[in-house]
């Protein structure tokens, strides 16, 4: 039994101390309550250091292992921006018509990051304590579901307001509420069912779901936002 395994037990038991035994059950030492925190605490700190893609990395690291260890994953966050840049030329004359679109783009897409960002924070935590798992899975889906979209509409009539009063274009300000709703619903089931697809494939979600989940808020923000853009307005 590793040592997150042995916490848990102390979480779910209430226990205060427990017998350690080797493989041939003789007592070799006691493992207590104060040995625990400390190991959650240990735990909690991996957890958020892979979230933010720098592994164990201490201060006292040098330059060159620092930079060494965090290029991989800025590496992959390069690869997928350029997907979403990919997805805004698509749009490129429905931007040069309407220049306002490009000022409403970064919120679209922030809201819909942050979001993803809030469902995938709960649902790593989740896996890491076993809170989440194939028997509760669905339920759990249903109800980020159900929060995605209950907050997209409270941010899209915001936004919506907002737009209309800013540009004087209650189309403008109709379109980006829509687009708001579509992205902070994928949002949220992109917040849960990437970091499951990355368990069930032996990947740690801590490390690599967040450049997933911005990249599919990011395209789907934009693509949202652009597209009902071009369509409402006509823009050929």
């Amino acid at each position: 039994m590793d040592q997150e395994e042995a916490a848990r037990e102390f979480e779910q038991y209430d226990l205060l101390s427990a017998a350690v035994v080797d493989e041939n059950e003789r007592l070799v030492g006691v493992l207590t309550i104060d040995d625990v925190v400390d190991v959650i605490q240990q735990e909690a700190e991996e957890d958020l250091l892979r979230m933010g893609g720098v592994g164990d990395e201490e201060l006292s690291d040098s330059i060159l292992s620092t930079s060494r260890s965090r290029v991989p994953w800025l590496l992959v966050n390069l690869l997928t921006a350029f997907l979403a840049a990919s997805v805004i030329g698509l749009f490129d004359r429905t931007i040069e018509h309407i220049v306002a679109l490009a000022v409403l783009m970064p919120i679209v897409a922030g809201m819909g990051g942050n979001a993803g960002s809030q469902t995938m924070t709960v649902t790593v935590r989740a896996l890491a304590t076993r809170d989440l798992d194939i028997y509760n899975a669905g339920r759990i889906i249903r109800r980020e579901m159900g929060v995605g979209f209950i907050n997209g509409i409270i941010f899209a009539i915001l936004i919506g307001i907002v737009a209309a009063a800013w540009f004087r274009d209650p189309n403008l300000g109709g379109i980006i509420a829509a687009a708001m709703i579509i992205n902070m619903f994928v949002a949220a089931l992109a917040g849960i069912l990437i970091p499951l697809l990355l368990d069930r494939f032996k990947i740690d979600p801590a490390v690599a779901s967040a450049v997933f989940v911005t990249t599919v808020t990011d395209v789907v923000g934009f693509f949202a936002f652009l597209g009902l853009a071009t369509w409402w307005f006509g823009v050929r």
